[in-house]
C-alpha cells in the first residue's frame, strides 16, 4: 500500500550532538568515496591509451567506459536504495564502501582492458553512496533543516572532487596504477569507519519489504509517479541534470577550441567552479533557505545555472568565461532544495527508493548527455558548421535549464496552493538515534 501523501521522514528525537556525529560520518564517508572516485580521472584515460597502444582508439573506448559507468548507476541505484529500505543504511554505505575498494584493486591489477571493464562495471553497481547517504540524512534530519544537510553533502562531494583529481595527478607521476591502489586504501578506510562509527538510521520497524518491482528504473518510476507533486520535481531534476551534462561533455574541447586553453588553465578554471560550488552549498544554503524558503531558493538555483550557461555560451575571451563562475555557483542552491522537497513527499520507509530513483535519472542523462551535447557542438564548429556559434551547447543547457525552473513553479505553486494538515507518522521504537514519537509533518 502507498505511503500516505507527504509522509515524512522521521527526524532524530536526540540531542544535536548525535545528528552531528551522524552527519560528520556520511561527510568524512562522501569525502573518501569521491577522493577514490577522483584520484584516478588523471590515470585511467591513459591506461586506456597503454592497452590499446592508440590515443584515437583509446578516446573511443574511454568514452565507452564513462557511458558504462553511469549505465550501471541507472540500472542498479534504484536497487541499492530498495535495499537500504529494507535492512537499512548501514550495511548498504559499508559494503558499497568494501565493494568499491575491490574494484579499483581489480583495476589496479588489470592485465588487460577486459579486466578494466570488469572494474568499472562493478565500481558503476556499487558507487551508491551519494543516493544512501541522502536516504540516511533524510532519517536523521528534521525536514527543516534537510536542506542544508544536503547541501553539506553535495559539499562534500565537492571536495573529493577538487582534491581526487590533484592528488591523482601527483601520484600518477610514480606509476597510472598507483592512483588506483591509493583509490581503494580510501574506500575500505571508509568501510572501516563504517563498521566502527556508523550507527544504524532507520529503525527495523520502520523498514520495508523487499519487492524487485520496486528495485529496478521502471519500479522507481513508480513511486514517481504515485503523487504528481514527486513526477513534476522529478522532471525538475532530469532537465537540470541533463543541462550539467554540458560541462563534462564539451567544457575541456570547447575551452581549448574557442580559448586556446591547455590542460592548466583547464584544471584551474574547474577547480575554481569547484571551490565557488563549495562555498554555495556548504555556506549559503542554510541561510539563503531561511530567508526565502526552499520553493524560491530552488527557482535562484535553476535560473543562476541558466544565467551561467548563457555566459559561458557568449564568452569572447577566457577571462570573461570566468565571469560566469560565481555565478554559475548559485546553481549549488537547487539540488538541497529539491531533494529536500521530495524527501517530504514519502515515508521514511521509501526514502531509499526516493533517492535511488534520483540516482537513477542522474545515471541516465549521464548516458545521453555526452551524446546530446558533442554531436550539437560539433554541428556549429568545423568545416562542416551549419553557423559559427562555438557557444551552441551552452546555450541549450541553458534552455534546458530555464525549462527546469518554469516546471518547478509550476509544480511547487501548485503543491502550495493545495496545502492541507499532515499525517500523523509514527516513529517505531528501536531508533539507535533516538526513542518512538509521534511526529505531525505540514504537507
Amino acid at each position: 500500500m502507498a505511503a500516505p501523501l507527504n509522509a515524512q521522514s522521521p527526524p532524530a528525537p536526540v540531542g544535536r550532538g548525535a545528528r552531528r556525529a551522524a552527519m560528520a560520518f556520511i561527510f568524512v564517508t562522501i569525502i573518501l568515496d569521491t577522493l577514490g572516485f577522483g584520484i584516478i580521472i588523471p590515470v585511467l584515460a591513459p591506461l586506456v591509451v597503454e592497452f590499446t597502444g592508440s590515443e584515437t582508439q583509446g578516446a573511443v573506448i574511454f568514452g565507452i567506459l564513462l557511458t558504462v559507468w553511469s549505465l550501471m548507476q541507472f540500472l542498479f541505484s534504484p536497487l541499492l536504495g530498495a535495499l537500504s529500505d529494507r535492512f537499512g543504511r548501514r550495511p548498504v554505505l559499508i559494503l558499497s564502501s568494501i565493494g568499491l575498494g575491490l574494484d579499483y584493486i581489480v583495476m589496479a591489477l588489470a592485465p588487460s582492458l577486459a579486466w578494466l571493464f570488469v572494474g568499472r562495471v562493478l565500481s558503476g553497481i556499487t558507487a551508491s553512496s551519494y543516493a544512501t547517504a541522502a536516504a540516511y540524512v533524510a532519517d536523521v534530519t528534521p525536514p527543516e533543516r534537510r536542506a542544508a544537510s544536503f547541501g553539506m553533502i553535495g559539499a562534500a562531494w565537492g571536495v573529493g572532487f577538487i582534491v581526487g583529481p590533484a592528488l591523482g595527478g601527483v601520484l600518477g607521476g610514480f606509476g597510472v596504477r598507483l592512483p588506483f591502489w591509493a583509490a581503494a586504501i580510501m574506500s575500505l578506510a571508509s568501510a572501516g569507519y563504517g563498521l566502527v562509527v556508523l550507527p544504524e538510521s532507520l529503525p527495523a520497524g520502520t523498514r520495508k519489504r523487499f519487492s524487485w518491482r520496486r528495485a529496478n528504473p521502471a519500479g522507481s518510476l513508480t513511486l514517481l509517479r504515485s503523487r504528481r507533486e514527486l513526477i513534476g520535481l522529478a522532471g525538475v531534476n532530469f532537465l537540470s541534470f541533463l543541462a550539467f551534462q554540458v560541462l563534462p561533455s564539451v567544457f575541456v574541447i570547447y575551452a581549448g577550441y574557442r580559448y586556446g586553453w591547455g590542460e592548466l588553465p583547464v584544471g584551474l578554471t574547474l577547480t575554481l567552479v569547484g571551490v565557488c560550488n563549495i562555498a554555495v552549498q556548504g555556506g549559503l544554503v542554510k541561510p539563503v533557505i531561511k530567508r526565502l524558503g526552499e520553493r524560491r531558493t530552488l527557482y535562484m538555483g535553476l535560473l543562476a545555472g541558466m544565467a551561467g550557461f548563457v555566459v559561458y555560451g557568449s564568452a569572447p575571451t577566457g577571462w570573461t568565461f570566468l565571469l560566469g563562475v560565481p555565478v554559475f555557483a548559485f546553481i549549488g542552491l537547487g539540488q538541497p532544495s529539491i531533494q529536500s522537497l521530495m524527501s517530504r513527499h514519502v515515508s521514511p520507509a521509501e526514502q531509499g527508493q526516493l533517492q535511488g530513483a534520483n540516482a537513477s535519472i542522474l545515471g541516465l542523462t549521464g548516458i545521453l548527455g555526452p551524446i546530446l551535447f558533442t554531436a550539437v557542438f560539433s554541428r556549429f564548429i568545423g568545416p562542416t558548421k551549419i553557423l559559427d556559434l562555438p557557444g551552441v551547447a551552452f546555450y541549450l543547457a541553458a534552455v534546458l535549464m530555464l525549462t527546469a525552473a518554469l516546471l518547478a513553479v509550476g509544480v511547487t505553486r501548485a503543491v502550495h496552493a493545495a496545502g492541507v494538515p499532515g499525517v500523523p507518522v509514527a516513529v517505531p521504537d528501536g531508533d539507535p538515534l533516538g526513542g518512538s514519537r509521534l511526529q505531525r509533518g505540514p504537507r
